[in-house]
This record gives structure tokens, C-alpha cells and sequence, in this order.
């Protein structure tokens, strides 16, 4: 019943839509801390119901076929950002399972043992045994520690008001929390250079996210330059092949990149570029802000209607 549906949504008016998807972490099991986040069984139920709907295809083809106007009927795209080990681990199978080929933008300079700022601060808190963090220099009350909805609570505090910080600023906010919860956060939350190889020797396609995944808008655009072309420098000499493509960190137009940045990724021969920008892609779409989307909905059917929806806008 659906498959028609987005099929004649993703072509109305014969214009052939592109629609990304968007992935950051899948994870082993459900986590107690965050049960919305997902984990590997919910991840196959959803590669099994995109797989069946659309024509999945890897990005750097859906992209070209699509200013080529050659696009299939119900074309989709499978994309991750950031470099999670968890991607290899619980994700790959299971696109292998489907045949399904997708793209992971990494952020280089996290490869081998790091963790991004938002993960150490999640896995501070939830690691401590302290009853409550005091953070003067963030906060002006302590943040109780005492359960679960407690801990949430605190993370999505913490991450409001660290999020947009200049990157040293960041760095030193997320230091505070990490001393006060008395805590050693993991480094195995990334991949590996070796086990990125492997995704790539797996058939799987890898684009640029940066190094550190800072915020772009709020960079010089010397630094900003630098962080683009260099993350992808390192990943072109860590899989010997081209990386053409680039999505942006938290990838917000206007507020986490600005046109300056489009034209760096344009004038750097990227050949295309994501953005997190709802709706999906046309011919017309620039092809260095490319929106991407992917519903939130536990259920076959919500999850179809709200991607019927987000072809319906484009």
C-alpha cells in the first residue's frame, strides 16, 4: 500500500525526487538512558521498509543521475555522519543484508581513540556516581544526578548551553563536566582508521565532515577552509580514493554554515554536499546543500505517512 504512494510522491508532476536519509549512531541494543535513540533491530526494520519502497541507490550516483534527470522511479539515499563504530558493527550487516550501499561522512580528526564534545559529556553523566554536578562555570545550580530522567535532563541542559560556544570555550566547558563527574569518558565510541578501510573496502562509500566538527559559522574562514579541506585530505590518503562528497557539521543553513562555506565545498571540487535540512532533492536542488531526512516513528505506517509528507514538500 505505501510503495505506490511514495512512489507517486517521489515523481508527481514528473519530477523525480531524491530522498536522503540520515543516521548518526545504531546501537547494539536500546539504551536505558535515551530509549529513542536507535539500536540495530529497529535500524533492519527500517533499511527493510526503505529497501522496499524506494530504489536505494549510493549517493554519488543518485546525485549524478539526478542533474543527469535520469533518476529511477522512488530513488532514495542511505547516509551516516560523524564516523561511529557502532556503524560498522550493527549498521553495515545489515545494509549488506539488503544490498543496500550508503555513505558515511566522517569526521577525521576523531578516527583512532577520540570522542566528540556532545559524547563526553553524555557519557559523564552517565557514567558518574556523584549525586549532583556542580558546574559554576556553566550553570549557576548543580545538576542532580539521583535517576535516569535526572541524567536526561541534565545532557540536554548541558548540550543547549555548550552547543554553540566558540570551539576553545567548548572544549573547556566540556573539560568542567568531565573533571566534575570524576569520570574517564570511552575511546572506542569512534571508528578506527583500519575499520573505516573496512567499511570502504566493504563497498560502502565514505564522504568529508570535517575535522574537529565545529561550527562553521562561527570559524574564520581561514580556519573554516582548513577544516574542510584538510578532513578530507585525510581521508582521501587513509582509502587512496577521491572524496567528492561533504556534509556539513550539524548542517543548519545560516545558522551552523553560511553561503561562504557552500562556496569553499563548491570551489574545493566537491561534487555534491548534505545539509540537515528537511525535504527532499529535485534537479533544481543546489547540489552543494542537499536536504536530508529521515522520520522519527517507531511504526511501518507513521514512518511511510511522514515520509509521504517530506516528498509532498519538495
Amino acid at each position: 500500500m505505501l510503495r505506490p504512494i511514495i512512489r507517486w510522491a517521489a515523481g508527481r508532476s514528473g519530477t523525480s525526487r531524491l530522498s536522503i536519509f540520515i543516521y548518526h549512531r545504531v546501537l547494539p541494543a536500546p539504551d536505558p538512558l535515551f530509549p529513542g535513540e536507535l539500536d540495530a533491530l529497529q535500524f533492519d526494520e527500517q533499511v527493510a521498509w526503505i529497501t522496499r519502497w524506494f530504489t536505494v541507490l549510493p549517493l554519488a550516483e543518485a546525485v549524478r543521475r539526478m542533474h543527469q534527470r535520469d533518476l529511477p522511479p522512488g530513488a532514495a539515499a542511505i547516509t551516516f555522519d560523524d564516523g561511529y563504530a557502532d556503524n560498522l558493527r550493527h549498521a553495515e550487516p545489515v545494509l549488506r543484508r539488503y544490498g543496500a550501499c550508503a555513505t558515511l561522512f566522517v569526521a577525521s580528526g576523531f578516527l583512532d581513540g577520540g570522542c566528540m564534545w556532545n559524547d563526553r559529556v553524555i557519557e559523564a553523566v552517565r557514567r558518574t556516581r556523584q549525586p549532583v554536578l556542580a558546574l559554576p562555570g556553566l550553570l549557576p545550580q548543580p545538576l542532580p544526578m539521583a535517576d535516569l530522567a535526572q541524567r536526561r535532563t541534565a545532557i540536554g541542559q548541558l548540550i543547549g548551553r555548550i552547543k554553540y560556544l566558540p570551539m576553545d570555550a567548548r572544549d573547556r566547558a566540556v573539560a568542567e563536566v568531565v573533571r566534575a563527574a570524576s569520570v574517564a569518558v570511552p575511546d572506542d565510541l569512534m571508528l578506527t582508521s583500519e575499520e573505516l578501510q573496512h567499511w570502504h573496502t566493504a563497498g560502502q562509500q565514505v564522504g568529508a565532515h570535517t575535522v574537529n566538527h565545529p561550527i562553521l559559522a562561527q570559524l574564520p574562514d581561514g580556519a573554516a577552509y582548513d577544516e574542510i579541506s584538510r578532513g578530507r585530505d585525510v581521508l582521501q590518503a587513509l582509502l587512496g580514493s577521491r572524496i567528492g562528497l561533504f556534509a556539513y557539521p550539524n548542517g543548519r543553513p545560516g545558522t551552523d554554515y553560511l553561503p561562504v562555506h557552500v562556496d569553499m565545498v563548491r570551489k574545493l571540487g566537491f561534487d555534491a554536499a548534505c545539509s540537515t535540512n528537511w525535504g527532499a532533492a529535485t534537479a533544481l536542488s543546489p547540489s552543494h546543500e542537499l536536504p536530508r531526512f529521515t522520520p522519527w516513528d517507531r511504526t511501518r505506517l507513521r514512518f511511510g505517512a511522514r515520509l509521504v509528507r517530506n516528498l509532498l514538500t519538495a
